[in-house]
């Protein structure tokens, strides 16, 4: 007889479930039928219907608890391998999500999902797809490993270029690193250098803390180096030019007044005392040549004037009075010219005067390695007087032969490169540059370069005081449009555009800072060094640069074992508020020199009570500023003992206190004389005496040998043994 075969269909829960597959595998069964149980949500109840009435009370079970199987090694029997299958079963049961079907608007249809024993047994339904949820949680892990990522990639040190000048300043340093300055600081520290950031290192310095910091040192190219290639350009295109003459001599010797013949102007009446405070030029035309002359001053303290000057030039005239001979000025002209190897060509001036003597100033000159034409040399001599104006045509003659014998060609087409002989600030203009072009054409609208300045060519004045659009080679010229006051002797270089101009500034003024706040090693000496002179700070404010600078450096020569003058600021330009403001701070002298204040820096000067010192001429400056020195030494003060006494003892007084019975031992003892206490070698008491007694008397002086009572202003506390002492003072003021 077939046996039936019985097929079990659960439904419910997951315990009845399990239940009935125990009772399935008891009858034999070959396969079970697992269905899950609906879902509460699948069909609407009625209004008001308790939500408890939906699933038995009995086997309601919200969430799933995973039934505890003891773990066997590996399965023996049949037995053990289904009920392995079973416990997949119910772990897929749990871990899956169930499959929604919508069927109509009345419900959803019965979710069934069918589990065979053997599709356990044989794995078939391994390969479910992931959920929606799952797939969100594994995106939400990705982007937090990559944002980790790009955190740990943001949090490496990053590796920069760092350029690095010639010399910068420890701030500009960690800008460029974009590191702290403290950093920076502190690395110093530990290598025993005491910085701030405002200091100044040299470029080995920075490129050693630029790779300690773990970046990459760029060294650049330094400015002069720069300026050098601009200018060694050689170029084929030479022509003749005019010679630049320079005029040196002792002062009053007539330099510029052969100039004022030769220009036919009155340049002396202009000059404050008839001297020459700063450089001239101006050009002259003879025949068809052209020549550029400089006019320097011949007082001693406009030496860096003449030294630049010679430096300039091609040839040198050298001024000598007939009637005074060879001075300092003169042989210093002499080296400065011989220092530039220049030819010199000798005027020998005021020929007309009765007691001059051109044949001495010849064998003067003889010392100095000038040998005149007539006695075998080489030298040109003219023999010239501005009054009558004798030889001043031979004079001319002989400058245009030697520039011919230099053969002086330059080239007209190349940018131009020259020297600022002077600068100045005008009302109206700006700052000014007086420079010399000494190659090339300069014209309006080229960029510049001169010193620690850069500008853009505005306006061309030549030395008639005209405009005009371009100044070729030798000329001397006015330019407008530098962006401040120059220095006297810095160069002039062109270039081809803004922005070449203003990175060769920058790159000048970083190298300029070296030697300024320079790094010190701390010492122990260094900390307790003390301050051993005064110093007297001086503002100085001029017309011109060349003034201010042969000001700064005369003072510079006044020297002092007690007091220094120190120049806190040396510039040009009229007396503003600041500078009146700068003085009061500092307590400095103000010198206007051939400049007048503002009203506004005027009536400041007035409130503060500053002192504004207008001079016209150095002499005079001079002599002022050693007066103040002078002032502020401390007086010699000469003593003389006159006597001395010991005190005996000790009495009181009525209405007097108590008085110093003495005896006087040496000299004698003057009423109201100058007198100290001395006890056991130390001074007690500096002051006055206040009486002298003799024998219950007033007395004006007792000589020695002889007793008396004596009693001192503002002190009474004698003892014993005690020596007075009485001397005379004498001071005597000190001078620089």
């Amino acid at each position: 007889m077939e046996k039936k075969k019985t097929k079990l269909k659960l439904s419910g829960n997951l315990k009845r479930s399990i239940t009935n597959i125990e009772r399935a595998k008891t009858q034999g069964t070959n396969s079970v039928v697992i269905e899950k149980r609906k879902n509460k949500f699948s069909s609407k109840k009625p209004f008001g219907s308790n939500r408890q009435d939906q699933y038995p009370k009995k086997n309601f079970s919200p969430k799933f608890k995973p039934l505890n199987v003891e773990k066997q090694s590996s399965p023996t029997n049949d037995y053990e391998k289904r009920k392995l299958a079973e416990q997949r079963a119910t772990r897929r049961l749990k871990a899956d999500p169930e499959k929604k079907e919508v069927k109509g608007k009345i419900g959803s249809k019965r979710r069934e999902l069918k589990l065979t024993v053997s599709r356990a047994l044989s794995g078939e339904d391994e390969g479910r797809a992931r959920s929606l949820a799952s797939l969100k949680r594994a995106k939400k892990k990705e982007n937090r490993e990559s944002q980790k990522e790009e955190f740990l990639e943001k949090l490496k040190p990053i590796k920069r270029d760092v350029k690095i000048p010639e010399v910068i300043t420890i701030r500009e340093l960690a800008n460029r690193m974009a590191e702290q300055s403290g950093n920076i600081i502190k690395h110093l520290l530990g290598m025993g250098v005491t910085a701030t950031i405002n200091h100044s290192i040299d470029s080995d310095t920075a490129e050693y803390l630029v790779k300690e910091f773990g970046h990459n040192p760029i060294k650049e190219q330094k400015a002069e180096e720069i300026i050098k290639k601009i200018k060694n350009l050689k170029s084929e295109n030479l022509k003749s030019r005019p010679p630049i003459v320079t005029v040196m001599g002792h002062v009053d010797h007539g330099k510029t007044s052969v100039l004022d013949v030769l220009r036919k102007a009155n340049v002396v009446s202009g000059e404050f005392g008839g001297i020459t405070q700063h450089i001239g030029a101006y050009q002259i035309q003879h025949n068809s040549n052209k020549i550029t002359f400089i006019d320097t001053p011949g007082h001693a303290a406009f030496t860096e004037m003449r030294a630049r000057g010679s430096k300039l030039t091609d040839i040198v005239v050298l001024v000598v009075a007939a009637d005074d001979g060879v001075k300092p000025q003169t042989i210093e002209s002499i080296k400065h010219a011989k220092a530039a190897k220049v030819p010199i060509v000798v005027a020998i001036n005021k020929c007309d005067l009765p007691e001059a003597d051109p044949q001495k100033i010849k064998n003067q000159l003889l010392e100095y390695e000038l040998i005149a034409e007539e006695l075998s040399g080489d030298t040109l001599m003219v023999e010239i007087s501005t009054k009558t104006k004798n030889n001043l045509t031979k004079l001319v003659e002989s400058i245009i032969l030697q520039s011919e014998l230099l053969d002086l060609k330059t080239d007209y087409e190349t940018k131009a490169n020259g020297v600022v002989l002077e600068s100045k600030i005008d009302i109206g203009r700006g700052p000014i540059a007086n420079i010399i072009v000494t190659s090339g054409t300069l014209k309006k609208g080229d960029y510049f370069v001169s010193g620690l300045r850069w500008g853009k060519v505005r306006a061309i004045i030549n030395d008639l005081g005209k405009n005009i659009d371009e100044a070729s080679p030798a000329s001397p010229v006015e330019v407008l449009g530098i962006n401040g006051a120059s220095k006297s002797g810095d160069d002039f270089l062109v270039l081809d555009n803004e922005k070449e101009a203003k990175s060769l500034c920058d790159a000048r003024i970083q190298e300029s800072k070296i030697g300024k706040n320079p790094l010190n090693f701390a010492t122990q000496e260094s900390a307790f060094k003390e301050k051993i002179s005064e110093e007297l700070n001086i503002i100085i404010k001029s017309d011109v640069h060349g003034s201010s600078e042969a000001i700064k450096n005369a003072i510079i020569q006044i020297k002092h074992d007690e007091i220094k003058p120190k120049i806190i600021l040396s510039d040009i330009g009229m007396v503003t508020e600041t500078d009146v403001s700068l003085a009061k701070a500092s307590k400095a002298l103000l010198i206007a020199f051939n400049v007048k204040p503002t009203k506004e820096a005027k009536k400041l000067a007035e409130q503060e009570k500053v002192s504004i010192s207008s001079y016209n001429i150095i002499y005079e400056v001079l002599d002022f500023i050693k007066k103040k020195m002078s002032g502020l030494l401390s007086p010699d003060v000469e003593e003389q003992v006159i006597g001395s006494a010991e005190i005996l003892e000790i009495f009181k007084v009525s209405k007097v206190g108590k008085v110093a019975g003495s005896k006087v031992i040496e000299g004698e003892i003057l009423n109201d004389s100058n007198a100290r206490l001395i006890r056991d070698g130390a001074i007690i008491y500096n002051g006055k005496i206040n009486s002298i007694f003799r024998e219950k008397n007033q007395a004006k002086q007792v000589a020695a040998g002889l007793e008396c009572g004596i009693t001192l202003k503002d002190f009474n506390d004698f003892q014993k043994k005690d020596i007075i002492e009485v001397f005379n003072s004498k001071i005597t003021e000190r001078t620089i």
